[in-house]
């Protein structure tokens, strides 16, 4: 399968690296040239549980420098930069290409609708953890998995050969009818998980040096998920709650994305995950105390990060 990843940071190269190890024509598409440079000169270094790898068969470029079309083009841009990104590669997403996001937060179906028959889109969630460790380097540890369907909910054959590409190249991937459950369990694992990390500067295993650090992780899932459950989307909210458990036990030195923008003073995601929340939440009249302090929260050291305020 010819496969471009879209935003090639910790989690898309993690994947693209993968994929290429199970002889996929892999391109990384990235902004990031010192990044690019370091694969183009030496290779991906991957660091994951089963050890150090290099994955050499690995193509990059930059937006501009695409040209060709590919089978599957998958989608790790933040939410904020979705719409420049899919513009900036148009010409490489043909009437054959499937699309599949693995982004976080609620809206994307959306802005990728913007660009590609809804039809071509799936639409998937993903629990690995990916850190960027430097210039080509890449460090995943502990477990995940891949949920995903067609954004329509028609089961093509593309979804299936796209879940058996995933599932062989180690990601754990499996074809889920209900995945906007699942889309919603992400965005809680998120609200919790990544907001307190924003904010408290720990990363996930830190959580649990005192008590509440797990316990107001798990109100913020149930909060989050409460509002889907008023949407009439059915949720598993103790399996949301264990996978949040297993991340705080599991990821100990793991820095989720919304920690890494705001050291590197970049904006977060937030809008998308507890933002979107909550303007769901206000539209229902749901209380969600929380998640909406977090936002305030991430929204105000977002704002010191990136220099708004002093």
């Amino acid at each position: 399968m010819k496969i471009a990843v879209l935003g090639a940071g910790a989690m898309g190269s993690l994947f693209g690296g993968l994929l290429a190890g199970q002889n996929h024509a892999v391109t990384l598409i990235d902004i990031n040239e010192a990044h690019l440079s370091a694969i183009r000169e030496r290779g991906l270094e991957l660091e994951m549980d089963s050890g150090r790898q290099i994955v050499a068969n690995l193509s990059v470029a930059r937006p501009e420098e695409v040209e060709s079309v590919p089978d599957l083009l998958i989608v790790f841009t933040k939410s904020l930069h979705t719409r420049a990104a899919l513009a900036s590669i148009g010409r490489a997403i043909g009437a054959n290409t499937t699309v599949l996001t693995l982004q976080n937060g609620l809206g994307n179906v959306e802005r990728v609708g913007e660009l590609v028959p809804l039809q071509q889109i799936l639409i998937g969630v993903t629990t690995w953890p990916a850190d960027l460790l430097g210039p080509g380097r890449v460090g995943s540890h502990g477990s995940g998995k891949i949920r995903l369907m067609s954004a329509d909910g028609i089961d093509r054959p593309a979804v299936t050969a796209v879940a058996e590409a995933l599932d062989a190249a180690g990601l754990h991937c499996s074809v889920d009818p209900q995945v906007w459950s699942a889309v919603w369990e992400k965005v809680a694992f998120n609200a919790a998980l990544n907001s307190l990390c924003a904010v408290t500067g720990c990363s996930v295993g830190q959580l649990s040096a005192v008590p509440g650090g797990p316990t107001l992780a798990a109100t913020i899932v149930r909060e989050v998920l409460a509002v889907a459950t008023a949407k009439g989307i059915q949720t598993d909210v103790d399996a949301c709650l264990a996978n949040v458990n297993q991340a705080i036990a599991q990821h100990a030195g793991h820095k989720p994305s919304m920690l890494q923008d705001i050291l590197a003073g970049r904006r977060t995601e937030v809008e998308d995950i507890n933002g979107a929340v909550v303007l769901a939440a206000r539209e229902m009249n749901i209380p969600v105390a929380h998640t909406e302090t977090l936002l305030e929260l991430v929204r105000l050291v977002e704002a010191r990060s990136i220099g708004k305020s002093d």
